[in-house]
């Protein structure tokens, strides 16, 4: 008998929340020191404020933000 996985039936899986830590352990390259300039500046990845000292990601949510950023010149727009 094949067990079916909860997204094989239609469910909704919820994807764990990580902290600031946990991003700059899987995308490297990004700090806290930067995530959070991202955050006040509010052009890095969406996040999620439950408490006023207490930060959270989702890892696909930052993995989109990355891919958004994709270029293929270095050369600027011109207006």
């Amino acid at each position: 008998m094949k067990v079916l996985k909860k997204e094989q039936l239609g469910e909704k899986v919820e994807e764990p929340f990580i902290t600031p830590e946990q991003v700059c352990e899987a995308q490297e390259g990004l700090s806290k020191a930067h995530l959070a300039q991202l955050r006040f500046k509010g052009t890095g990845p969406r996040f999620y404020k439950p408490t006023p000292r207490t930060v959270f990601y989702k890892l696909s949510e930052v993995r989109e933000w990355i891919e958004s950023s994709a270029q293929t010149s270095t050369a600027r727009e011109v207006a």
